[in-house]
């Protein structure tokens, strides 16, 4: 499959998986499961065909490893506006995480920090590259420095999703270093 393909079949099923099942007919499981060939079927059904090998390709390749396939279910990894249980046991995150952003976001960060938004969690990269790469899709990336060791003394929980990305209900100004 193309790149172009690739990237608009991770699209679709983003919206899909993530923000709107009903649109196209599923119903995810209370922990964001739906069966593949249901999700074949109702893809195809809404004008929008994606064969099980193309459907195997993007989760294989996609770049941020956005979904998770399990017993002939899959779901996406995080990052959910729907209401599901993503089922994560509670971790101990490294004493660092980062969150790339834009300048533009920074005088609300500094008020309320981190807030998920319309998500169930903020999301926190184990690394500067990635966070550099997430915050580069809006614009000029802004990466900060989350001081996650602290935060979890402080009786904050941390989840990992299966892509490796580091989920937590709010990051306080507090425990974020901006650059510079």
């Amino acid at each position: 499959m193309d790149e172009q393909r690739l990237k608009k079949v991770s699209k679709y099923l983003s919206k899909h998986l993530r923000h709107q099942p009903e649109r196209i007919g599923l119903t995810l499981d209370r922990n964001g499961w739906v069966d593949v060939d249901d999700l074949l079927r109702a893809v195809a059904a809404h004008g929008f065909p994606v064969s099980a090998a193309e459907l195997a390709e993007v989760v294989a390749n996609n770049d941020k490893q956005r979904y998770s396939v399990v017993d002939g279910r899959i779901r996406a990894n995080q990052g959910h506006s729907v209401p599901v249980d993503l089922d994560l046991p509670p971790l101990e995150p490294p004493a660092h995480l980062y969150h790339g952003t834009v300048a533009s976001a920074l005088p609300s960060i500094r008020d309320e920090g981190l807030r998920p938004m319309n998500r169930h969690n903020v999301h926190l990269s184990p690394d500067r590259e990635t966070a550099t790469r997430v915050g580069a899709r809006r614009g000029r990336p802004v990466v900060l420095t989350v001081d996650s060791g602290s935060m979890r003394a402080a009786g904050h929980v941390f989840y990992r999703s299966d892509n490796g990305v580091w989920l937590v209900e709010h990051v306080p100004p507090s425990f974020i270093r901006l650059p510079g």
